[in-house]
């Protein structure tokens, strides 16, 4: 009964609080990279609070144009370098937490494999 029991809450609501958590660990991943955030923002001035219009002479508006460019070329950069990062970063959590949801299956039949690989006289330090 007590085996029983075990197995029916590891296929049934241990399973299912296995997948939530790979979901939450997901969606926690993808919203502290902001993938989508950094897309809508990538040609923002990196950090730059005098990005606005500048008025003078031109030598001085080429050079705040300059500025503003070199600014906007910086966080374009730096934002696709943490998107790439990001992505990779999603994607290995999905095929991980995937990996781990389909082995949740299996790991209840290890003691049985243990079990039969003893009675077979199997060790592995002598394979």
């Amino acid at each position: 009964m007590f085996i029983a029991g075990i197995l029916s809450w590891w296929y049934g609501p241990g399973w299912r609080e296995r997948v939530l958590k790979m979901r939450e660990s997901l969606a926690s991943t993808m919203d502290y990279f902001s993938v989508g955030l950094l897309l809508k923002t990538l040609f923002s001035p990196f950090r730059q609070i005098s990005a606005g219009k500048v008025n003078g002479p031109l030598s001085i508006q080429m050079r705040a144009f300059f500025d503003r460019l070199i600014s906007r070329l910086i966080g374009a950069m730096i934002r696709i370098t943490i998107m790439i990062v990001g992505l990779v970063t999603i994607f290995l959590f999905a095929v991980i937490g995937t990996v781990g949801v389909i082995l949740w299956a299996f790991i209840p039949l290890l003691p049985l494999v243990g079990v039969t690989l003893w009675l077979i006289g199997w060790m592995p330090w002598t394979s």
